[in-house]
């Protein structure tokens, strides 16, 4: 079972930034399941995930929620 974040409600850059924060509590190898209503999320968390070494899984949206995942790299 992924890891749950959920930052709907959140704008640019908080999304990513607490994305990035609590990837730090993340075991290398496990994944983060993120909600997020910011349709810029997607993008900006795919974008963290190439620079940071993290594997970007999924995107998919529903009712104006992106649910994301992704799992931690080392």
């Amino acid at each position: 079972m992924a890891d749950l974040l959920d930052v709907t409600g959140l704008t640019c850059p908080l999304p990513v930034l607490r994305v990035r924060k609590r990837l730090r509590d993340v075991p290398v190898g496990d994944e983060l399941r993120i909600l997020a209503t910011d349709p810029g999320a997607p993008r900006d968390i795919q974008a963290l995930c190439e620079t940071g070494g993290h594997v970007f899984l999924q995107s998919r949206e529903a009712d104006g929620v992106f649910e994301i995942q992704i799992r931690r790299g080392a």
